[in-house]
């Protein structure tokens, strides 16, 4: 089967971790705001996240209920100030296969989980917006990967069929999914280069 547009994931494939050394964006969460990362994994991530990627509740006042409970000095815009900080090391490799891959005339589209806010910082304050045909994520989407409702949302705004759409995502459950709903999908683990997966999938 050979695509026309690339869909390539964020997290983890284009986006890795601190700009500093690519560690977990809340490696030092404790000592630099005095929040332990796994209270605020079980009490936001685990327990608000979803209903906020998938658009659902906004990020601030839902963070900003949360904080009050567990780190009442701590204010939300600036936890979330830290997080998408923390959390912008682009791997360059990839975007240059990106900019090729554009110069070359193949569409590329980011795919991804996100919410409204951080997707506005990948696009306009890392600069995302000028490297990519688009963005699809699920908080406009109202869904999200690995649901068959996220890429049937991403081929009607794109105007793509299945078979011509291309998915490159370091989940494997996302790239199943794709795949049944009947897209080519590589799994990412960054063995390879995205050339190269290109080279093999893109017509």
């Amino acid at each position: 089967m050979t695509a026309k547009c690339l869909m390539l994931d964020v997290d983890g494939v284009l986006v890795d971790g601190r700009p500093c050394d690519g560690r977990r964006w809340d490696s030092d969460l404790l000592e630099d705001l005095g929040l332990s990362p796994a209270v605020l994994f079980e009490n936001f991530f685990t327990a608000e996240w979803n209903d906020i990627v998938v658009g659902k509740r906004e990020l601030l006042p839902t963070l900003e209920t949360v904080l009050k409970r567990l780190a009442p000095i701590v204010q939300a815009k600036d936890l979330v100030a830290y997080w998408f900080e923390m959390d912008s090391r682009i791997i360059q490799a990839v975007l240059s296969d990106v900019r090729i891959a554009r110069g070359q005339g193949i569409p590329v589209h980011l795919a991804t989980n996100q919410e409204h806010m951080r997707v506005e910082y990948l696009m306009q304050t890392m600069g995302l917006r000028d490297e990519v045909d688009g963005i699809i994520y699920s908080a406009k989407a109202r869904c999200k990967k690995p649901s068959s409702e996220f890429f049937a949302f991403a081929e009607q705004t794109t105007g793509y069929r299945p078979d011509d759409l291309l998915l490159v995502d370091d989940t494997l459950t996302n790239v199943e999914a794709a795949r049944a709903s009947g897209w080519s999908a590589v799994h990412w683990d960054g063995t390879k280069k995205l050339s190269a997966i290109l080279q093999r999938s893109i017509g």
